[in-house]
């Protein structure tokens, strides 16, 4: 079983920037970002494997996943916050590829928490 460790969660006015950090107790060829904001569903954030990186729509352009694969460590740099952004941020991983959602993910961190004020 992976173990996955996030980090890098925090408060921050809306424009501002955060990084996520998670990292991997052994390596994964796919490592992916959900959030969840209270009363909502899971929503995938971001993802990354050996051939494809995605995004979800509203995060297009401000979000940028990253991976370092010697570090077994993924992160999410986030830019341009919005308070609609203010969620529980989780780390997901997964063999190759990157599951289709959030349902074929078998490993999953804790979660960190990103809150974005107006």
């Amino acid at each position: 079983q992976g173990q996955l460790a996030e980090s890098g969660g925090g408060s921050v006015q809306a424009g501002g920037s955060l990084r996520l950090s998670c990292t991997s107790s052994y390596y994964l060829d796919c490592m992916a970002w959900f959030r969840q904001a209270p009363g909502k569903d899971r929503e995938g954030v971001a993802s990354i494997d050996v051939r494809t990186t995605t995004y979800g729509d509203s995060v297009k352009g401000r979000f940028t996943v990253s991976k370092d694969n010697p570090r077994n460590t993924v992160y999410l740099q986030m830019n341009s916050l919005k308070p609609e952004d203010t969620a529980m941020y989780y780390c997901a991983a997964h063999q190759y590829p990157c599951p289709a959602g959030k349902e074929g993910y078998k490993h999953w961190g804790q979660g960190t928490q990103v809150t974005v004020s107006s």
